[in-house]
């Protein structure tokens, strides 16, 4: 513990990769937190839609992250892919490399496009990049219950999700270039004063909160919030569990995490020790009994 809280906001977003990025999903929720305040729903902005959109969720963060407060951030789908992916197509253990590359083949973010139409082959060529349904990353399999980011078509999958989140995250990368801090693949320690943006599994804190009226999909997005909020109010500061992550380098040598945890909403990140292993698939050091596993 340090007992000083790092962020002044906090953002929980439960996610859907259902239809195309511009339809109004019921399912894509966003609550936000101040310093000591109860999380309330944040609505978009008035027009003939009723919910969020994907493409208005991506614009309305970066117009938020764009202010001075830090916030933390904490979207449920998935951030990266399983090792073997990269190892199957040959793409780059770079972040952002594989953002593009992915990008390229799963054009999901253009408004006329489903993930259905992509794995149909109608847009992009997303056969070029897909992956197999047994793949998982390291922290699924220690979760054991974590479908993997390929599992389509099941109840409770996240490649839907994940297959129409990541081009947003490319998009708020390039938007928001050295302004907010994506982890863990920028580094385990977040700069002083910058926002951050990770991968969130509302499942582990949902069932901690009562509903008090709100459905699913509200009370994931609000319970991943007050957890955040209050976690790094108290200044707590997590190891970073052995799940975390295979290995992956960014442009400047140093390790970062692609087969990254799935789901993990550090609330207190500054205090995690340096990656030091080496190769892709270096393991962190290990996870105490009460450290969250997605």
């Amino acid at each position: 513990m340090n007992g000083a809280a790092d962020f002044e906001r906090y953002v929980g977003i439960d996610y859907s990769g259902a239809q195309t990025p511009v339809s109004s999903r019921k399912g894509l929720r966003v609550f936000m937190a101040a310093a000591g305040a109860v999380p309330s729903e944040v609505h978009p902005p008035p027009s003939q839609r009723k919910y969020w959109t994907r493409r208005g969720v991506a614009e309305w963060l970066a117009e938020q992250l764009l202010t001075p407060q830090p916030t933390l951030v904490g979207i449920d789908h998935g951030f990266s892919f399983p090792l073997q992916y990269f190892q199957q197509h040959g793409v780059p253990l770079d972040w952002t490399a594989f953002l593009e590359d992915f990008h390229r083949h799963w054009p999901t973010d253009l408004d006329s496009v489903y993930v259905d139409f992509v794995r149909d082959g109608t847009f992009g060529n997303g056969a070029e990049r897909s992956g197999d349904a047994r793949w998982r990353r390291l922290t699924e399999v220690r979760a054991r219950a974590a479908k993997s980011v390929f599992h389509f078509d099941v109840q409770g999958s996240v490649a839907k999700s994940t297959h129409s989140g990541l081009p947003w995250l490319l998009h708020l990368r390039r938007s928001l270039a050295g302004r907010i801090h994506f982890w863990p693949f920028d580094g385990w320690v977040i700069p002083p004063g910058r926002s951050a943006v990770v991968e969130v599994y509302p499942s582990l804190w949902s069932r901690s909160f009562p509903t008090e009226g709100r459905d699913k999909d509200q009370h994931d997005a609000y319970s991943v919030a007050l957890w955040m909020q209050r976690t790094d109010q108290k200044g707590r500061t997590p190891r970073i569990p052995a799940a975390a992550a295979d290995g992956a380098r960014s442009g400047d040598g140093r390790d970062r995490r692609l087969d990254s945890r799935r789901r993990l909403a550090p609330p207190h990140p500054r205090g995690a020790p340096a990656a030091n292993a080496e190769g892709p698939c270096a393991q962190t050091p290990a996870a105490s009994p009460g450290d969250s596993i997605a």
